[in-house]
């Protein structure tokens, strides 16, 4: 049964089928990933899907690459896809498979189909194929190959594989229903010839199946219980069901295959063809830009495994399509990050402050919390000096009435130090705030005051004799459009382009010199951010929403 309190109508069923007693009441799920890119959130939610509903009921996870199309494929994509399922908490253990490890079976299926007339031998193009196929709303026709004798088909069958033919001469379709509503039992494709090396087997096989033969027969072959797959495999379910029928005294199991809505997400795109163009087109700095919806670039970007799994568990599993808003994932990579993330000082836009009446040449540190939501987290000392940074927009020369922050003659707090008040804004040339001269009261130290006055605002700073100087990138959403791929307009004019912006020279607290690539910190009042590099930070989020798309 599943744990956790989650139910959902997956779940229902596969306690509905143990109840039951169906396959001894063994739970075998897969995750079944084409290697050719990278996996992107979309495949994350059927990652946590498939492994928590084995564990929840004692049964076992399957990490199977579906790696029947070699032009597309890589080791590359293999070992990105492996190491993305790990960051994410899940295990395979000894279940790792390949389609291609199955190769020799599927030939034998087809040999087994083709003897039994229900497979032939087409000699048509590809365009004629199409052609034949129908629409929707009309019949496919007959090819004038499929009567071929099985003895006919299958000599030409083993010809093929021996490699005596050229790539497109010819295919193998299963014989089923040219006008059969569902135009995917109109005689399917099952194998083709492709002069490609393939990235396990190399020049082995001249022909390869189709996704729509390999897939169910892998899952076949493998004992595979129950095969979760998105909506857009539902029409292909008759066409699964049909082989593993007709295959069945070749295989192990009867797999179930049920279907679940996919994870779409605004202001975004989950197609693998349009990500490998941002990719392709350089429009990305590669497939972990820290602005794409892999897994690698949201990893790269800070966001914690944990948040991800928490995001595709608040998103559920139901039957209906549907856009999450952006702002979702976004509130609960925060949501996440607010209780681990330390907390460090940084100013993004600094303006510099010198505190006339704090003794010359003097320094001290002042005691700060590393996370107030975790007080196990503890303290760390910070320096301070007479010269510090504060954020530009914390001051105003003239504010509102209802501004809090710095201004000539008011008084603030300074995060874990002292009480200071504005006595004169001195500008450059051009009329800008280049400096601000303030005075401190030293009965203040730790942000509290004897007389028990408390100013109405806390800004955060960072000593300027002791600051780090780093490399700050602020990321923000990719696209400027909520649906990219409805808008019509061509990807790169979709493109938000401010979607970075890389400040240098930014003044951080000096214990952020010393930071472990991945690291996530809150900066406070300005973000989530994650080290890249020595003194190079990612902003993850920010600490509300903030997007004006």
């Amino acid at each position: 049964m599943s744990g956790g309190g989650k139910r959902d109508f997956i779940r229902e069923t596969v306690a509905e089928d143990v109840s039951a007693g169906k396959n001894g009441g063994r739970i075998a799920t897969r995750f079944p990933p084409e290697p050719n890119g990278y996996m992107h959130i979309g495949h994350a939610k059927s990652v946590c899907l498939n492994f928590s509903v084995a564990r929840e009921n004692g049964g076992t996870c399957t990490l199977r690459f579906d790696d029947t199309n070699p032009g597309k494929e890589s080791e590359e994509f293999v070992e990105s896809i492996k190491e993305d399922i790990k960051w994410l908490g899940f295990d395979w253990g000894n279940r790792l498979r390949f389609a291609s490890d199955h190769f020799e079976k599927f030939f034998e299926c087809a040999v087994c189909l083709t003897e039994q007339g229900l497979a032939y031998v087409d000699d048509q193009s590809p365009d004629d194929i199409r052609l034949m196929r129908g629409t929707l709303t009309e019949p496919g026709r007959n090819s004038p190959f499929r009567d071929r004798k099985p003895e006919e088909n299958l000599d030409i069958l083993l010809r093929m594989k021996k490699g005596e033919f050229v790539e497109g001469q010819r295919v193998l379709r299963a014989k089923i229903d040219m006008a059969a509503g569902n135009i995917n039992m109109r005689d399917p494709v099952i194998y083709r010839i492709l002069d490609t090396p393939h990235h396990r087997t190399g020049d082995r096989w001249k022909i390869y199946p189709t996704y729509d033969f390999a897939h169910p027969l892998s899952d076949a072959i493998e004992g595979i219980t129950h095969s979760l797959c998105t909506l857009e495999f539902e029409d292909h379910r008759p066409l699964y069901d049909w082989f593993v029928e007709k295959l069945l005294p070749l295989l192990e199991s009867t797999p179930r295959q049920i279907e679940f809505s996919r994870l779409d997400i605004s202001h975004t795109v989950m197609s693998k063809r349009v990500i490998s163009e941002l990719v392709r087109e350089g429009i990305v700095d590669g497939w972990d830009d820290p602005r794409m919806p892999t897994i690698s670039g949201m990893r790269r970007r800070g966001y914690p495994p944990g948040a991800i799994r928490d995001f595709c568990e608040k998103v559920g599993v139901t039957k209906q399509n549907s856009t999450i808003e952006a702002e979702l994932l976004e509130h609960t990579v925060r949501e996440n990050l607010n209780k681990t993330a330390p907390r460090r000082m940084a100013v993004l836009d600094p303006v510099k402050v010198t505190i006339t009446n704090y003794p010359l040449g003097c320094e001290e540190t002042l005691t700060a919390a590393n996370n107030p939501e975790d007080p196990s987290a503890g303290t760390r000392e910070i320096p301070f000096s007479g010269e510090l940074y504060i954020e530009r927009d914390d001051f105003m020369e003239d504010p509102p009435k209802k501004f809090h922050r710095l201004s000539p003659g008011t008084e603030v707090r300074l995060r874990y130090g002292y009480f200071i008040t504005c006595m004169k804004a001195v500008k450059n040339e051009r009329g800008e705030v280049c400096e601000l001269l303030c005075e401190y009261d030293p009965e203040t130290k730790g942000g509290n005051a004897p007389d028990g006055r408390r100013p109405k605002g806390t800004i955060h700073w960072v000593s300027g004799a002791h600051a780090a100087r780093a490399e700050v990138r602020l990321y923000d959403r990719l696209f400027k459009d909520k649906n990219p791929l409805v808008s019509k307009k061509p990807l790169k004019q979709s493109v938000n382009s401010e979607s970075v912006e890389i400040r240098e020279q930014i003044p951080v607290e000096p214990s952020l010199s010393s930071t472990e690539r991945g690291e996530v910190f809150q900066f406070e009042r300005k973000g989530y951010f994650a080290a890249e590099g020595e003194l190079v930070f990612n902003r993850t989020a920010t600490l509300r929403d903030s997007w004006k798309g």
